[in-house]
């Protein structure tokens, strides 16, 4: 199909009374060209329903309105539009009527026109977007057409959108056999013969491998084919070779070419087991993750291929090999992004299940919309060979229930039967799936430290050692039991905050693999000693990998208790606890007085407060700014 991006010429306002039902555009409303974060525009405010979460900013209800023209040739053709991320609760509308949506806010979703379009004439496509829902993020998400929208047109007998699937079932250094899978659409009321031809090439544009197939479509139809290519000598990918090539797809009717579809896909193959690891292409490799989040910076959620490659290389620069998209699908420029640069990618379902984080989060709509968002999740990540794995959730404390651990079981099963080329896990913290137990934990640690005479029994003195004792909690045998559930039917083990558990677990669960999927900066020292030291465990991703807008404040240190971490409070905007951060920060950061705007996105902050220590930024080392609380963004 032909892929327009359709990015210019929106009209765009906020609704102030979403009850409104006069169907026009405003004389308020402004021309905006997408990607498009509403949030961002808005200045941080103290009172804010969203608080920390977002960074002070808040969301609202928007709308965005574009013209179509749709010619009468039109007609023996279809037309799809694709957003490939809305947040949140998109509605499009064609001429007034109802054409389609997506509820969870981070994954691509097709809108089909052809049933709504009036040809010969202009018809308008209306988008509504309802973020006004507080708090429904534990991060800044943004607001809006925050990334590419597409138009699709292809004739009436067609190759579908994301309709090639092409991944590698065998690869050495000799040959490498690539199965790609079809799917082909006949939307005519009658029978047509088609040819379908697939083609392989490198780098260089040579072909390196085709295959023809002849099928015939009947009235109505849709059907997928495989197709087995051959490649000699491939160029295999992996984060110390990341070359691509172009899967070219051409569908003909009677010698005439009718539609084409061009992919960029990696060969590569993936295993997995306790004893070896993980292997790509047969090599051994150890994953040194980063966690990172969706915004850009400045630039706040909206999208840029640009400025994802410049993160990604950035990333690549400073040792990163991988990187945990937290906690929801990643955008397709990241992916695009991460298989360019080689970086390999644990991509993540979402952050809660069926019990709420915040009061408007996705949990209000997971149970009806669960299987959908991972249909969208796995079709945008099929042919990038830089996704090698699935988180289905992120520290969901009800995993460890019976009924949390069926509820994985069902994602994985339905993660599997999309993709069976990749490996699952979940992102698990010890502790909150510790549930209702966490008392008992508690109390059995503290009964142990006073025996010992460390503490003299009062909460108090618990809590004071508690930060150096988690080793002891994370290895509780409540924990144990509930990860013996969580873990049951996923390929890996996901250990958030959990090192002390590594080594342990390699010699009671003998065929468990495990990755660090979330943890301190402090610890990569020893956890990477682990695994490097450990074959089950194959990797560690730092929290976090590069700053962000949200969770503002976490990693400020305080000397008064309430003025750092969660408790930072506002004109704090960032986390602060990146490895690296986005352009221009340092620079804001160095220029800031005490009068600076508090809408001011400047740089973190030295993280040992009031020292002027060294800190590192994205282009190397500098001298790092002192904490001072009055003035800007701190």
């Amino acid at each position: 199909m032909i892929s327009e991006k359709w990015n210019e010429g929106w009209k765009f306002w906020e609704d102030r009374d979403s009850f409104a039902l006069v169907w026009g555009v405003p004389e308020e409303a402004r021309e905006i060209c997408l990607p498009h974060d509403a949030m961002i525009e808005r200045p941080a405010r103290a009172d804010s329903p969203n608080g920390g979460n977002t960074g002070f900013r808040d969301g609202g209800t928007y709308t965005y309105v574009k013209r179509l023209y749709a010619p009468e040739e039109a007609r023996e053709e279809t037309w799809t539009l694709r957003f490939e991320g809305v947040y949140r609760q998109a509605r499009v509308y064609v001429n007034e009527q109802y054409a389609g949506g997506e509820s969870a806010g981070y994954v691509p979703f097709d809108v089909p026109l052809d049933d709504f379009l009036r040809y010969g004439e202009e018809n308008e496509i209306r988008v509504q977007v309802r973020n006004g829902g507080a708090a429904n993020s534990r991060w800044y998400s943004g607001s809006g057409i925050y990334r590419d929208v597409y138009l699709l047109r292809g004739p009436l007998s067609h190759i579908a959108p994301d309709g090639v699937r092409a991944d590698c079932e065998e690869a050495d250094a000799d040959l490498a056999v690539v199965r790609v899978r079809t799917e082909l659409k006949n939307r005519r009321p009658v029978p047509v013969e088609l040819t379908l031809r697939t083609v392989l090439r490198d780098a260089d544009g040579v072909a390196a491998g085709a295959e023809e197939s002849r099928v015939v479509l009947f009235g109505g139809e849709t059907r997928t084919l495989t197709q087995r290519i051959a490649v000699e000598r491939p160029q295999l990918w992996s984060d110390e070779t990341p070359t691509l090539y172009r899967c070219e797809s051409t569908l003909q009717e009677d010698g005439q070419t009718v539609d084409s579809q061009s992919e960029m896909v990696g060969l590569r193959t993936l295993r997995l087991d306790a004893k070896r690891g993980l292997r790509v292409n047969g090599r051994s490799v150890k994953l040194r993750g980063a966690c990172i989040h969706h915004d850009s910076g400045l630039l706040g959620a909206a999208t840029y291929e640009e400025a994802h490659l410049r993160q990604m290389r950035l990333l690549k620069e400073a040792g990163f090999n991988a990187i945990r998209m937290s906690h929801h699908p990643a955008a397709p420029a990241l992916l695009r992004a991460c298989d360019q640069v080689g970086i390999y990618v644990m991509d993540e379902l979402s952050d809660m299940w069926d019990r709420s984080k915040s009061e408007m989060d996705f949990s209000l709509y997971f149970t009806q919309c669960w299987e959908e968002t991972a249909e969208a999740m796995v079709r945008n990540d099929y042919n990038h060979p830089s996704v090698i794995l699935y988180s289905l959730g992120n520290e969901i404390p009800e995993i460890g229930t019976a009924h949390g651990a069926e509820t994985c079981h069902r994602l994985a099963e339905k993660v599997r039967s999309l993709d069976e080329t990749r490996y699952t896990l979940a992102s698990i913290n010890g502790v909150f799936a510790a549930g209702d137990q966490v008392g008992r934990i508690v109390s059995d640690i503290s009964a142990s430290l006073q025996a010992t005479g460390e503490i003299g029994g009062n909460v108090n003195d618990f809590m004071t050692l508690m930060d150096g004792h988690m080793d002891e909690i994370v290895v509780h045998e409540v924990i144990s039991e509930r990860l013996e559930r969580a873990c049951a039917n996923a390929d890996i083990a996901g250990y958030n905050y959990r090192t002390a558990r590594s080594e342990p677990a390699g010699v009671q669960y003998p065929n468990r693999v495990i990755v660090g999927s979330e943890t301190y900066p402090p610890e990569i020292a020893r956890n990477w000693a682990l695994v490097k030291r450990l074959p089950h465990v194959i990797g560690d991703f730092t929290w976090t990998g590069w700053d962000y807008i949200g969770e503002a404040g976490v990693g400020i240190p305080a000397y008064r208790f309430g003025e750092g971490g969660f408790g930072a409070g506002f004109p704090c905007q960032l986390a602060y606890c990146g490895d690296l951060e986005w352009p221009g920060a340092a620079d804001s950061e160095k220029g800031r007085g005490s009068d600076a705007g508090a809408d001011h996105l400047g740089g973190r902050p030295d993280r040992f407060a009031g020292t002027g220590g060294i800190e590192r930024h994205g282009n190397g080392l500098q001298q790092g700014p002192r904490l001072d609380p009055s003035g800007g963004l701190f």
